[in-house]
């Protein structure tokens, strides 16, 4: 059982059932942030106007918004069902990917990569774990041979064991959780 945005949905099929499509999404995100009575988010005072297609008008401030504005779906082309969808496997699950959540909604991995972060710091969830106690740590440098490479690939003076065309990674652990950090050349 999951409550997303103040409503209950105890299956992923009874969300999708209840919000199925783009203007279903937007009128109950209306109805939840704004009662179905349009609020101007640079002017709560101000008066709004309706101009269509889920646009509004500040009258004081005189610029456009609708209810992403403000909020973490403001300019993104991804609908809002995909991230309903999102919020709920992200929220229900032990942790997921950006590969494996792509899969799930049927985006890229770089949309769901970038969805997941949104996702995490709205919760409060990102990562940013102080480590302590006993702490493991390993690095290594990755790329290929530079004779396995193209001629025109090839970078010159690069012989042997160096790491000119390498990108080093590093890794931490601590007992008991997981901290991996990649560090890549400047």
């Amino acid at each position: 059982m999951l409550q997303v945005f103040g409503k209950t949905f105890k299956t992923f099929h009874e969300l999708r059932r209840a919000l199925p499509n783009e203007r279903a999404c937007i009128k109950f995100l209306e109805e939840l942030l704004w009662n179905n009575v349009p609020v101007s988010p640079f002017d709560k005072t101000s008066q709004v106007y309706r101009c269509g297609h889920g646009r509004y008008k500040c009258k004081n401030t005189g610029k456009y918004f609708n209810v992403k504005t403000g909020t973490i779906f403001e300019n993104t082309k991804v609908g809002l069902d995909k991230w309903f969808e999102a919020i709920y496997i992200t929220t229900t699950g032990k942790g997921k990917s950006a590969n494996s959540l792509a899969e799930d909604i049927d985006v890229t991995p770089k949309t769901a990569a970038l969805m997941l972060k949104k996702i995490r710091i709205a919760l409060g969830i990102d990562n940013n774990n102080v480590l302590d106690g006993e702490v493991e740590f390993d690095e290594t440098y990755v790329g290929g041979k530079n004779k396995n490479r193209h001629k025109d690939k090839k970078v010159k003076n690069s012989q042997g064991r160096s790491y000119k065309d390498k990108t080093p990674v590093f890794g931490m652990i601590q007992r008991g959780e997981i901290f991996l950090s990649i560090i890549t050349k400047s």
